[in-house]
């Protein structure tokens, strides 16, 4: 039908308002007395029933409203006048999102962060699966608890080796990784050798990737040959394939072409090195088998992840997920769409206290110019399908939509990236400052002729090799290039995506940002309501050794430590000595020399600070959690880990050493715990 739209809203000079409505954008006319017009040709019922309005500046998003319009069309109706939604009064302070516990008045909760494959129970396989998370809700609601922060969840089987362990080098974007499934549940026989299986899987003290998934898939195929066509003819399969195809076949099929030319490098497959949906069809009709059984693993994997998210809610619990900054350059999602992605350059991070090498992820960049196109839509699909499971999202490394560490390929050394986009400087401006060019700067690979100052320069003997004068101007430029040039540059970039991309999804945005930041990010993630991470170790203000807890916003989540981070005590036990004695002091207030080992009442006193910070979330490893109790930590503190950033191949493998039945049966510190959360009104 046609349709025409008003709203009287009062525009700043250059401002200009659109109609958001079906994924597209209608930009709308000015009239007198501050009232926008538009109208349309082609408008639905389903349109109408979702739809808002957004200010705009030079393309970009300048303001939304705080929750889109719903409307039901009388017969004939065609024309709406509307008024602007502004952000109600009161305890709002997020952007509208899908769950209403975060709108309580005063609401500031605590959480657990920990990884699905690193859970233990009496029922799984070797590695945590999706059914062991009923156990850690339960847990959760017993403690106080109301959210659960969980790393990424997609698949990552590449090579079907320990090095597909990495959960952020995901073969989809869509998939679930098939070793959280539960093998009951999906209908395999405990048998006397299954159990047997299991037992010795469970004995270990950590995940054995290939052992736990190489089974895992035997026991999945045996049963798909005996019950799979009775699942592929049920409705229920049947209506999630056609939920879910237009990510779910491209996947069967790339999993299916990866076992048979065993490679996940879609370059080396042939006459299926660039995908076609003609060709995936053909080699579907072909092996139909093969691919069906890819679908049949997922289709487990959503009805036992959905089972749990419900059971979740039930008790008041939601799940935060983890939106990885970055896709593998041999997955399925470069495979389908190589025009989103630089596939000649590779995402990392600048060198930083963690690394003094940088970061090289190997992931391609974004070609962001490619993806505005179609308004994103890739983007806002992935987001979509993470809010089937998800209340709460962390953006990994959002620094990333304002600009990315970018390394040319083949370089390996993230001393060799530069910031994309960026503004370089042209030879003469470098040269008229009387310094040289090749030692101190790297040419830009996009724009011959404009360089970037080569980062951490002043560590290298071409850097000590430059006059006092040099040396001087040199730096000047330096901090110029990477705190003041760009702050407006960037500011704009992150502008164009996240405005988009934040309204196409009602989970809770929560930013990590981490690193080298710009001082435009934190205006940006304020006026977007977007949650910043964070932590005592690693403060914002340059000026303090520490971030005080007690000082931190109210729009944060703040934790002791994260995956890439030792926890508590291995930090205290094994670092800088002279750094704990300095925290021991002044953070913690206490006298004389701190102990060699962080024991229980110091972690105890850390974790308070914590939970009496003013942030909306206080979410904390559960090692960090268990290391308040002197008989429930772990004997071996140097063993919790979860990852090393610097380690490109380090094995993602570490799994409590408790069973989550044992962890119930703890009243004493359970109830502990749950006076503590209340005590500090989380």
């Amino acid at each position: 039908m046609k349709a025409s739209f008003r709203i009287e809203y009062k525009t700043a000079w250059g401002e200009n308002l659109q109609l958001v409505a079906g994924g597209k954008k209608f930009p709308m006319t000015y009239n007198d007395g501050g009232v926008w017009t538009v109208t349309i040709d082609k408008f639905t019922a389903a349109m109408l029933a979702d739809y808002g309005y957004e200010v705009t500046r030079d393309g970009i998003i300048v303001r939304q409203e705080w929750k889109n319009h719903s409307r039901k069309a009388a017969k004939g109706e065609n024309s709406f006048a509307d008024s602007w939604i502004d952000v109600p009064r009161g305890n709002c302070f997020v952007r509208e999102h899908s769950t209403a516990m975060f709108d309580r008045p005063g609401y500031r909760g605590a959480g657990t962060a920990i990884p699905v494959f690193s859970l233990r129970s009496e029922e799984d396989f070797g590695v945590g699966e999706f059914y062991d998370l009923k156990k850690m809700v339960d847990w959760a609601a017993e403690t106080g608890q109301g959210i659960l922060q969980l790393l990424p969840i997609n698949d990552t089987t590449m090579t079907h080796t320990w090095t597909d362990s990495y959960p952020y080098n995901a073969n989809s974007t869509f998939a679930l990784h098939p070793q959280f499934i539960n093998l009951q549940a999906a209908g395999v026989k405990q048998t006397p050798s299954f159990k047997k299986m299991r037992n010795e899987l469970n004995s270990l003290p950590q995940v054995d990737y290939e052992k736990v998934n190489n089974e895992k898939t035997r026991l999945l195929k045996r049963l798909f040959s005996t019950e799979g066509g009775q699942v592929l003819d049920s409705e229920s399969y049947k209506d999630f394939l056609a939920a879910n195809k237009t990510w779910l076949l491209p996947y069967a099929v790339f999993c299916a072409l990866r076992d048979e030319k065993g490679t996940p490098d879609f370059n080396e497959w042939g006459s299926y090195a660039k995908y076609s949906a003609r060709k995936a069809a053909e080699y579907y009709a072909e092996h139909k088998d093969e691919v069906d059984f890819h679908c049949f693993v997922q289709y487990h994997l959503d009805k036992q992840l959905k089972e749990v998210v419900a059971y979740a809610h039930a008790r008041g619990v939601v799940f935060k997920g983890d939106l990885p900054i970055g896709i593998s350059r041999t997955s399925v999602d470069a495979w389908c769409f190589p025009k989103l992605f630089n596939m000649d350059s590779q995402a990392g991070a600048p060198p930083d206290a963690f690394s003094a090498d940088g970061q090289n992820w190997g992931f391609p960049t974004y070609n962001w110019d490619e993806m505005v196109k179609d308004g994103y839509a890739w983007w806002k699909a992935r987001l979509r399908k993470m809010a089937e499971y998800f209340d709460a999202f962390r953006i990994d490394h959002i620094l990333g939509f304002f600009r990315i560490w970018e390394i040319p390929v083949p370089e390996k050394s993230g001393l060799m990236g530069h910031f994309s986009p960026a503004l370089p400087y042209t030879e003469e401006e470098i040269r008229t400052k009387g310094l040289p060019l090749e030692t101190l700067f790297i040419e830009d690979p996009h724009k011959k002729g404009y360089w970037h100052p080569r980062i951490s320069i002043q560590n290298t003997d071409a850097f000590r090799c430059l006059n006092d004068g040099q040396k001087w101007v040199f730096n000047q430029l330096y901090d110029d290039f990477f705190y003041r040039r760009h702050n407006d540059f960037w500011k704009q970039q992150a502008l164009r995506k996240l405005p988009d991309l934040l309204s196409s999804t009602g989970m809770l945005a929560c930013g990590e940002d981490l690193g080298m930041i710009p001082a435009c990010v934190a205006s940006v993630m304020d006026s977007q309501r977007i949650l910043s991470l964070e932590i005592q170790r690693m403060p914002k203000d340059p000026a303090v050794e520490f971030g005080d807890p007690m000082r931190y916003p109210m729009l944060c989540v703040c934790t002791t430590s994260t995956h890439d981070m030792s926890p508590v005590r291995a930090w205290w036990e094994e670092e800088d000595r002279a750094l704990i004695q300095r925290f021991y002091n002044n953070m913690l207030g206490r006298q004389g020399t701190a102990p060699a080992n962080a024991t229980a009442d110091i972690c105890e006193q850390i974790i308070r600070q914590h939970l009496a910070s003013p942030a909306m979330l206080t979410i904390l490893p559960l090692q960090d959690w268990l290391a308040m109790d002197a008989e429930l930590r772990y004997d071996h503190a140097d063993q919790e880990r979860i990852n090393i950033p610097a380690n490109p191949r380090h094995y993602w493998r570490y799994r409590m050493h408790r069973t989550l039945e044992d962890l119930l049966s703890q009243h004493a510190f359970n109830g502990k715990l749950r006076e503590m959360v209340k005590y500090y009104s989380r």
